[in-house]
């Protein structure tokens, strides 16, 4: 009986210990897989970008924004796997406007997650997760989640041209705001 006391308590503080070591060894995996997307930091900044569409909108790493014609108003109709493609541009306060944007036409909308998406001229903006890099424009004209998809230009038109390529030049302007993790602000979070 008595090594039973004894080896009770003996299981116990290894128990505990190995679930210390556990916790501690899982938190540096987690603390070093950092999101390569921006945060919500900071203001979004909206800016303008040229590309093969001409000068359109652009977010975040001046990364071009769309619009879902399902969207008939400043609240958006894209949500759960349509958001996880169709990544809504997100800001943490009053978004910015760049270079070309027009600050009367820039609003927000609170999502059904209470995060604000950044809404221009009425339509609610969107990023396109196969556009990898700034001039990108490969969800222009595509037909998803129930409607089509376009880039707008500066007075928050829709551009109904198709891309001569999918992967132009941007020389974006995105005001210049930047956010702790050194993007311009503007996430891309659903």
């Amino acid at each position: 009986m008595r090594r039973l006391v004894l080896f009770v308590p003996a299981i116990l503080v290894l128990a505990v210990a190995g679930c210390g070591g556990s916790s501690g060894s899982s938190s540096k995996t987690t603390s070093s897989t950092t999101p390569s997307k921006p945060t919500t930091a900071s203001a979004a900044t909206l800016g303008v970008g040229s590309t093969s569409l001409g000068k359109i909108l652009t977010g975040a790493n001046s990364r071009t924004l769309y619009l879902f014609e399902k969207d008939k108003g400043p609240t958006s109709t894209c949500n759960g796997s349509c958001a996880a493609v169709w990544m809504p541009f997100t800001s943490a306060g009053k978004p910015k406007a760049g270079a070309g944007v027009d600050a009367a036409k820039l609003t927000t909308s609170k999502r059904s997650n209470g995060k604000l998406q950044v809404v221009y001229a009425g339509h609610p903006l969107y990023y396109f997760t196969s556009d990898t890099k700034a001039g990108d424009t490969k969800g222009q004209n595509l037909h998803e989640f129930g409607a089509d998809w376009y880039v707008l230009d500066s007075t928050g038109t829709k551009v109904e041209k198709t891309s001569s390529s999918s992967s132009s030049s941007s020389s974006g302007s995105t005001g210049g705001s930047s956010s702790s993790s050194g993007s311009s602000g503007g996430g891309y979070y659903p």
